[in-house]
């Protein structure tokens, strides 16, 4: 008859213990590895926070040269306002006293027959001063005015004249611009200080190309003064 064989209680394997150990093994290693994760989000907490940091350096030093550059643009934007409004002043001050001023008919000239001058070409003595000049040498205005004879037959004042132009002035004086090739103007024009009234020619009672000019003290033949002369007392040299 076989003998039964019993272990003392003591020594039996213990299922609770194994578990024991086995869930301690497992806190253990989810405790480490716990903290691993929790290290890694550590890190990545600090990238994105440097990473945060310098888009916000970089968007305010963005903002920061948009604002200088519109800054920058407001400022020529104004300065060529004023330079533009400068310009436009002066402009208008340097029309303003051209308009005022008197100046000779053409530029580029040499005077040929003087005023007082006598002799055949001339019933009484020379009433101008002539300017020679090439036929198409633009005249113009000696003073503002208003246009108040135009013609070919000297503008009412005779065919010795040719075509010719009148043009009275603010002071009483006027002027006149004879042998014409081309009028440019007609009677009632408001002329200002070096406008083109008319082209240079030979007409009329002429020995070759020049522009013959007066100042008279009425539109008519007759009452011309010395130009030159009165030239001067207007601070044009002649």
């Amino acid at each position: 008859m076989s003998k039964r064989v019993t272990f003392p209680h003591s020594r039996r394997p213990s299922m609770s213990r194994a578990s024991g150990v086995v869930v301690a093994a497992g806190l253990g290693a989810s405790m480490v590895f716990g903290a691993g994760a929790a290290f890694a989000s550590s890190d990545t907490a600090d990238t994105a926070a440097s990473a945060s940091v310098a888009t916000a350096d970089s968007v305010a030093k963005q903002a920061t040269a948009q604002s200088k550059a519109a800054a920058k643009a407001k400022t020529d934007k104004a300065d060529k306002a004023e330079a533009a409004k400068k310009a436009a002043a002066k402009k208008k001050a340097a029309a303003k006293k051209k308009a005022a001023s008197w100046e000779t008919p053409v530029n580029h000239y040499e005077l040929s027959a003087t005023y007082g001058t006598g002799g055949d070409r001339w019933a009484s003595k020379h009433s101008g001063q002539d300017f020679a000049v090439p036929i198409g040498t633009k005249v113009e205005a000696a003073h503002t005015g208003r246009v108040v004879k135009v013609g070919p037959n000297g503008g009412g004042d005779g065919p010795a004249y040719g075509n010719a132009v009148v043009i009275k002035h603010a002071n009483g004086k006027y002027s006149q611009y004879a042998h014409l090739s081309k009028i440019e103007v007609k009677v009632g024009d408001r002329v200002n200080t070096g406008d083109e009234i008319a082209k240079s020619g030979n007409t009329g009672n002429s020995s070759g190309p020049h522009l013959h000019f007066e100042i008279r003290t009425s539109p008519n033949y007759g009452s011309a003064l010395d130009p030159v002369a009165y030239l001067k007392t207007v601070h044009v040299k002649v």
